[in-house]
């Protein structure tokens, strides 16, 4: 018996954050065309967009000339606004960057001055000034103070995206997994065969994979970084404001910080320790011996040829997976801690991080390829919550509307 062919306009896989926005956005640039999202999940935001820490990065930490820097700041405001019109919740504290020595203060001042050409708000501040917003903080000298760094429940807000979209007459379909591209226009997933104008690719951790079934990403693989926090369980509250130390910017991580969440709570991390499947999130929970086979021939090469300090950063990372190691990252950015406050290991989650296989070295950068038939964003990593409006409506408007 012929299956039935499933027709749209636009047919979006995956609906993280920036499936739904991009859904968002053409139902807003297109509103008579027909769009499905396809999702392999039971529901939305079930990998990284519903297993990150909720910040709205304020977007001084990334150079001038790149995608993130141009959404990031936009991005914030937008996405505060749509909490406030919707009645999500929001957690506006602000954040702190604070330093432990002179070599650190030379990169807080890189920062500052990259805040500045990016049109961030950000301020450089004293010891004083830093007791003034959160006395707990410590720093050397100086610290770096960003008012409209913000924290969100990332599950809330795409629940929230979900509904509106359902009742602009977006189509989801859950449980469906892309399975094989059939012809330019013609794909299977899940038990359907779908037909349409385009296909847009944000398939997250397994991005690389479809573009490479359309002809993309030939010069690209994911390598899979889990991240885990510690939670504060006692009734104190310690900080008052997210507290972050100078990241090393050799390597697209920030280091071990404070994250204070939507609700309250406080907690430290986040690991970057490789993964070794894509949703190596728990044990040898769902794994995929092909997936390790691949992750861990290239995290091999990595670890030799140490590109990038990846053995150092393996290293270290495997350190963090002790508790009292952790803890000890994060006692240096305040005066005091209760070491015993630390019981609750949060939800882990997945960075679908990209590995230009040619020059060994992470890509920073938002990635996207593409054609007249199909659309792959293959690098959409943090801060990609927090630039998903901006971000999705540049590529709408740079690689939809009419450019091929």
């Amino acid at each position: 018996m012929k299956k039935e062919i499933i027709s749209a306009d636009y047919v979006i896989i995956g609906a993280g954050i920036i499936g739904l926005a991009l859904a968002k956005g053409l139902k807003e640039k297109f509103p008579n065309k027909k769009i499905i999202v396809l999702e392999k999940e039971k529901d939305v935001a079930c990998h990284t967009s519903g297993r990150n820490s909720g910040v709205l990065h304020a977007g001084f930490y990334y150079t001038s000339n790149s995608l993130k820097a141009k959404f990031c700041k936009n991005g914030n405001e937008e996405l505060k606004e749509y909490c406030r019109k919707h009645n999500l919740k929001i957690n506006e504290v602000g954040k702190v960057v604070v330093t432990t020595n002179e070599k650190e203060l030379e990169v807080l001042h890189e920062l500052f001055r990259r805040g500045q050409k990016n049109g961030v708000e950000v301020y450089l501040i004293d010891e004083k000034e830093l007791k003034e917003i959160d006395p707990n903080a410590k720093t050397y000298k100086q610290a770096l103070w960003s008012p409209t760094t913000a924290t969100v429940d990332p599950v809330e807000v795409c629940q929230s995206l979900k509904q509106k979209l359902v009742e602009e007459g977006v189509f989801f379909y859950f449980q469906t997994p892309y399975k094989k591209r059939l012809t330019d226009n013609t794909i299977k997933a899940g038990k359907y065969i779908f037909e349409a104008e385009k296909f847009i690719n944000v398939a997250g951790l397994y991005a690389d994979k479809i573009a490479k079934d359309f002809g993309f990403g030939e010069d690209y693989t994911i390598i899979p970084f889990k991240g885990v926090y510690l939670e504060y369980t006692k009734n104190d509250k310690p900080v008052r404001t997210n507290i972050y130390p100078v990241p090393n910017l050799k390597n697209p991580f920030l280091g071990v910080h404070f994250t204070i969440k939507v609700d309250g709570t406080i907690k430290i991390g986040p690991t970057a320790m490789p993964a070794f499947w894509r949703e190596n999130y728990r044990g040898f929970s769902k794994i995929k011996l092909n997936e390790l086979i691949k992750i861990l021939y290239w995290e091999g090469v990595l670890f030799f040829t140490n590109a990038f300090g990846f053995r150092s950063l393996a290293i270290d990372e495997i350190k963090k997976y002790r508790k009292n190691y952790l803890i000890s990252l994060a006692k240096k950015l305040v005066h005091r801690i209760d070491e015993n406050g630390f019981t609750k290991w949060g939800k882990p989650g997945i960075r679908a991080q990209l590995l230009n296989t040619k020059t060994k070295k992470l890509v920073y950068d938002f990635v996207v390829e593409g054609d007249k038939n199909s659309l792959h964003i293959l690098n959409a990593v943090s801060p990609a919550f927090t630039c998903a409006f901006p971000f999705t409506r540049w590529v709408i408007e740079n690689y939809i509307s009419g450019r091929f």
